[in-house]
């Protein structure tokens, strides 16, 4: 059975802080430095009910891999990051460093 990314961005989001992923929307996202593109995509936004951590919200997209797969990336709605476009900012910065 084909899975949707949908789908597999849900089930990273609730592996990694638990509870139960409810999938609210996508939102496109271009990320750009000295007018090149570093990163553009969809980011997936998540309700989540029963979380153990009392995170309420969280983001989550996928991106490829030099060998061909994917890595789910999912950042949780904790100030400062409070937009999908602060997710992707967070996650570059981290990736960074």
């Amino acid at each position: 059975m084909f899975e949707s990314p949908t789908d597999q961005l849900k089930k990273a989001v609730e592996h990694q802080f638990g509870g139960e992923a409810i999938f609210v929307q996508s939102v496109p996202v271009h990320e750009s430095f000295k007018w090149q593109t570093i990163w553009n995509g969809s980011v997936h936004v998540f309700d989540l009910k029963d979380c153990p951590g009392g995170i309420t919200r969280a983001y989550a997209w996928s991106s490829g891999l030099p060998d061909g797969s994917r890595r789910c990336v999912a950042v949780p709605h904790l100030p400062p990051v409070t937009t999908p476009r602060e997710a992707v900012r967070a996650a570059l910065a981290g990736e960074a460093r």
